[in-house]
């Protein structure tokens, strides 16, 4: 079976569906199995395109579009889409446009389909070529690429505070600090000792010229040496 799928960008009426209905209706699409958004092509949440791609039934249904712009949201999102499909056993028919010779369920449209595919795959590896090579040009100017530290000192020496007290709550600490229970533990002990990540932190405040803090783990039975308001 067929099934249809239309995309307009606009939604103040300036753009409508009539000429992909009607050239997916002369293409064989029932009425009642074509599906329309009325979002940017950018968007990844176009509710009607995710309820026409869990509709389409494995090796039976085929997705007719318009053009190949109205399906993907760039090269990358295209590929895998169909790629997605092909190992449903789902077919994608293109009418018109620069992808009007695609028709996966044929042997020559599988064909140029495998040189976006390949097209796809040579962007992925430049971008990940350029990333790398930001990231040691970064380094080499003295940069760190990468997150930033989800935990800073105020929060360790919060967090060093409040560990070696039995009567903490580690999921209530974590959710007041604004970290992950991995996190908490990747730089304190439950006793409230440091760990290496804790002291590398140090180490690359002390690196910088603003002031430094100084850290205190706190044991167990002794009160906390500094303000942890």
């Amino acid at each position: 079976m067929l099934i249809g799928y239309m995309r307009v960008s606009k939604t103040d009426g300036s753009q409508t569906m009539d000429l992909q209905r009607d050239a997916l209706l002369v293409a064989g699409v029932d009425a009642g199995h074509l599906y329309e958004d009325q979002a940017s092509g950018n968007k990844d949440d176009r509710a009607e395109l995710t309820a026409c791609l869990k509709a389409l039934r494995a090796n039976e249904d085929t997705l007719v579009v318009w053009k190949l712009d109205r399906l993907g949201r760039n090269l990358h999102h295209l590929v895998n889409t169909v790629h997605s499909l092909t190992e449903r056993g789902i077919g994608l028919k293109v009418l018109t446009g620069q992808g009007a010779t695609i028709d996966t369920t044929t042997p020559a449209g599988k064909l140029v389909f495998g040189i976006f595919a390949a097209l796809a795959e040579f962007e992925r590896e430049l971008i990940s070529e350029r990333t790398k090579a930001g990231l040691a040009s970064a380094r080499a100017r003295g940069r760190k690429g990468g997150r930033p530290y989800t935990m800073t000192v105020a929060k360790l020496r919060l967090a060093a505070a409040a560990m070696g007290q039995p009567e903490t709550k580690i999921s209530e600490l974590c959710t007041e600090l604004g970290i992950t229970r991995q996190t908490l533990y990747r730089y304190v002990s439950p006793t409230g000792e440091l760990r290496p990540a804790a002291h590398q932190l140090l180490n690359t405040r002390k690196s910088s010229p603003r002031k430094t803090e100084h850290i205190v783990p706190h044991k167990p039975g002794i009160s906390p040496p500094y303000d942890t308001k």
